[in-house]
């Protein structure tokens, strides 16, 4: 009890994360990454392969995953017909053709400046936003499809901490094997490590799989800045939790079934979607809602998670879950025994 009531500030969820240990390559095999299996009842730590995963999940229970699906959000351009060249990180489609962006250099960056992607495809900037963004008219051809542009001429955007440039075989393995709804600029991570093979193997055990939607943005890289965590304001996230997926957790609920939530971005749209007691209900919108211990779930049982950074709202999380103290054990355990941390990193299933 004493530790559910414990006010817990940024620094509770700080740890040393040397270079070495983020990873900046995925592992050659999705299902070949480690797994840590944390047992919260009587906090034993288990290391296994992440195709293993089929040991601890059982016929009827209610594995659901994020179908989010990343674009290549990272754009060059030339600037007002010059050979200056700026970064464009597109954000989120705002009507059709106008986008919310963030530019780089941001202060060579003006509204009413011209950028140029190719000889077909330029963009001007109308506004600037609240957060140091800006919004941008995409100007082409009628003839031409706009989000297939995007597919060709843009990178996958990696998050900030893999400090290689973006390859071709990112845009691949930066994505899980069943995205589906594109719209996201960073991936879900803990889906990453999915194959179809082990997904086949899951539904022949009896696993029941649905798919949740929610579009993760760059605010899941913001630093929090605040030691008072009640102070800590997240960035929105649009999600859809479809009518079909509402009534199967709430089956699952009634029925007393497990619901493993793949991914802290599957958890957030869970707990957002919560009406009364145990129940979800249908619902598509934006969240901002912001879990941290103390924090009684109610609709995940068991979780599938990276390792994250230190003090990040990732973290905090999954702290709440899994209990704080248990989880710096397991996070020093991960850097004795060789894991990788963060997006291309290893997996965590606590249960």
């Amino acid at each position: 009890m004493i530790e559910k009531k414990r006010k817990y500030k940024l620094h509770d969820f700080d740890y040393l994360l040397p270079k070495k240990y983020i990873a900046q390559y995925p592992e050659p095999r999705r299902d070949y990454s480690k797994l840590m299996v944390l047992h919260r009842d009587s906090q034993k730590i288990e290391h296994r392969k992440f195709l293993n995963l089929t040991d601890y999940l059982r016929k009827n229970d209610l594995l659901i995953l994020n179908n989010t699906k990343v674009f290549p959000a990272r754009l060059f351009a030339s600037k007002d017909r010059t050979d200056a060249k700026v970064e464009v990180f597109l954000l989120r489609e705002l009507a059709n053709g106008l986008w919310e962006v963030m530019v780089r250099p941001a202060r060579k960056v003006r509204i009413g400046n011209k950028l140029t992607f190719t000889s077909k495809l330029m963009c001007d900037v109308i506004d600037n936003t609240v957060s140091g963004g800006r919004v941008v008219r995409f100007e082409y051809d009628d003839n031409i499809d706009l989000h297939n542009v995007i597919d060709r001429i843009g990178t996958s955007p990696l998050p900030p901490y893999i400090t290689r440039d973006s390859e071709p075989n990112d845009k691949k393995r930066y994505q899980t094997v069943y995205a589906k709804e594109r719209g996201a600029v960073a991936a879900p991570t803990a889906g990453l490590h999915f194959t179809n093979g082990l997904l086949k193997k899951l539904v022949n055990k009896g696993v029941r799989i649905e798919y949740i939607t929610l579009h993760i943005g760059l605010g899941t890289f913001r630093p929090v800045q605040v030691e008072d965590l009640n102070r800590h304001q997240m960035d929105s996230e649009y999600f859809e939790v479809s009518p079909k997926i509402a009534l199967a957790i709430n089956e699952a609920k009634k029925k007393h079934r497990k619901i493993v939530a793949v991914g802290t971005s599957t958890v957030r749209a869970l707990e957002t979607v919560v009406v009364s007691g145990f129940m979800v209900s249908p619902k598509r919108g934006w969240t901002d809602k912001f879990i941290y211990p103390p924090y009684d779930y109610k609709m995940v049982d068991s979780m599938v998670t990276n390792f994250h950074m230190p003090k990040s709202t990732l973290m905090m999380m999954v702290s709440a879950f899994a209990d704080r103290d248990f989880l710096m054990k397991a996070y020093r355990e991960a850097k004795k025994n060789g894991y990788n941390f963060l997006s291309y990193g290893d997996a965590m299933l606590i249960l």
